[in-house]
């Protein structure tokens, strides 16, 4: 049998849902896997240095934290296809380990990527805990560029990946590290919630134009607030307008960004069908995060990338924590393209975050009581390419007429321009944001838990039926295992990455389950 030429097995759209062998669904090359891969050694070489200082009682820098949280983020899925760029980031990260630790005596590896570890039980905890990291990476590095820090979240991230180079620690002590993980993901997400809101004010209801005006337009993709804050304070004044596409919808929803006029409205939907909508946008597209898809040639040159981002030969606009972007060049180009093709009208709503649904407690609570809301369905996490994923429209679509919809993440293009109306004004989808912002979910569940006088929150009339596609969606799934929460289905496939034994564990302990037939599910999660 013929050695793969890579190994990766970290998002649901992974071949054969048991792993990209040849070159990964995603676009990238095994090139670009094998460098993936030493970049998160590299990283768990640098955790286990700075995890032995703090030990010692000694500091780790906040420059040290970064850029183990910007590594992280780096290997997201879709986040970054630049071979360069990789190589030196694990070149500056070996400089930094070596100033930190001279003395290190672990020698180089001929193998160090998901299938050097042999036992498959232990290499499902290890991934799964790794990619519970990379997501509580990547929202801590949201908060980081907003200069909010947590020294002790960033110390279990670093903690927690020298454990998964520790041969000694058994299945037991990595299940325990899994959970644990899900308790710092719900710290990461409190810290990056009130980064946005100390920033940009509480999330409101609002009406965003899905339709198009007649300037030029930058379209601003990811899900970094910084930079398109930054990006809007450049544009005014130049008859440039700014949309946002996919996770950066929610931006609209926050008080501060509604000052820019020239802040147009969304265009498009979910990631997976940027290649048909970023051509049709016209002007330059800039990818603050991850969710790029590998570009057509016809708008390559208006892709630009910033942060953990990036692919050859498309620009980037560089920039640290802290630091003032220069977008010029950016803005130069969009003065040259027409303005945005229509392919959609009208409006949707969302603000629905925790301040906005604590406002209207008393009237979910009362209409819960009264009958008019029957139960509330969880349909927070990713969208994707996969025709099964059809299923969660077709679910929306199902769902009984006293039932909403909590959501949070992509996974809401399913179903947010369906019509699916109110209850009593209440509109039948609440959109809380992005999917960092399932921690607003999670706070609207505490809070009804104790509107109603429970002891349990799975004893709310709240079910939960996540769809997921990258590790910012493992990192959310642990932090609702940490808080309680069981039952949850989750789809459209069980991630591969979960051996046998490891699934038995979460479905015998916390319910776990997948899906099945739209009807079924409905009358399982709802009656």
């Amino acid at each position: 049998m013929n050695e793969p030429k890579m190994f990766c097995f970290q998002c649901q759209e992974t071949a054969g849902n048991k792993g990209c062998t040849i070159c990964g669904v995603c676009g990238k090359t095994a090139d670009v896997a094998a460098l993936q891969d030493g970049l998160v050694f590299e990283t768990k070489r640098l955790a286990a240095a700075t995890t032995a200082l703090r030990a010692a009682g000694k500091p780790v820098g906040r420059d040290v934290n970064h850029l183990v949280t910007v590594n992280l983020f780096m290997t997201i899925t879709n986040a970054n296809f630049d071979a360069d760029a990789i190589r030196a980031a694990i070149e500056k990260t070996k400089a930094v380990r070596l100033e930190l630790a001279p003395n290190d005596a672990m020698g180089a590896k001929d193998h160090i990527g998901v299938l050097a570890t042999a036992d498959e039980d232990i290499r499902s905890l290890r991934e799964l805990v790794t990619y519970g990291l990379k997501g509580l990476a990547a929202y801590s590095k949201h908060a980081n560029a907003l200069m909010q820090d947590d020294e002790e979240v960033d110390a279990f991230i670093q903690r927690a990946l020298a454990a998964t180079l520790d041969d000694s620690l058994g299945v037991d002590g990595l299940v325990a590290l899994a959970l644990e993980t899900g308790k710092y993901g719900v710290a990461g997400m409190a810290l990056l919630d009130k980064a946005n809101t100390d920033a940009y004010g509480n999330p409101e209801i609002t009406e965003v134009d899905i339709g198009v005006r007649g300037n030029p337009g930058i379209l601003v993709s990811g899900h970094d607030l910084r930079d398109l804050e930054m990006l809007l304070e450049q544009t005014t004044g130049t008859g440039v307008d700014v949309y946002t596409h996919s996770e950066m919808l929610p931006a609209h929803y926050y008080p501060a960004f509604k000052k820019y006029a020239h802040f147009a409205g969304n265009y498009g939907n979910a990631w997976w069908k940027q290649k048909e909508e970023f051509e049709k946008f016209n002007g330059p597209i800039l990818m603050t995060t991850n969710c790029v898809v590998p570009p057509a040639a016809s708008y390559k040159d208006r892709l630009w990338t910033t942060g953990a981002a990036g692919f050859p030969g498309c620009r980037h606009v560089p920039g640290g924590c802290g630091e003032t972007k220069d977008f010029s060049a950016l803005i130069a180009q969009a003065k040259t393209c027409p303005p945005p093709t229509q392919i959609e009208t009208g409006k949707i709503v969302g603000g629905f975050a925790h301040e906005q649904v604590f406002a209207l407690a008393d009237k979910v609570v009362e209409a819960v009581k009264s009958g008019a809301i029957r139960k509330f369905v969880v349909m927070a996490g990713c969208d994707g390419r996969q025709r099964t994923r059809e299923y969660y429209a077709e679910f929306a679509k199902k769902l009984p007429g006293d039932v909403v919809i909590l959501t949070a993440g992509c996974a809401k293009y399913k179903y947010n321009k369906l019509g699916l109306g109110d209850i009593g004004g209440i509109p039948r989808v609440l959109d809380a944001g992005q999917c960092n912002d399932s921690y607003s979910l999670a706070l609207i569940a505490l809070k009804l838990k104790e509107a109603f006088g429970l002891d349990d929150i799975n004893q709310l009339p709240l079910a939960f039926n996540i769809a997921w596609y990258e590790q910012k969606a493992v990192i959310v799934l642990l932090a609702l295992l940490h808080l309680g929460v069981k039952n949850i289905h989750l789809g459209p496939t069980l991630p591969a990455f979960l051996s046998p034994n490891v699934a038995k564990v979460l479905v015998e302990n916390f319910g776990i389950a997948g899906i099945g037939t739209v009807d079924d599910d409905i009358k399982a999660l709802v009656g």
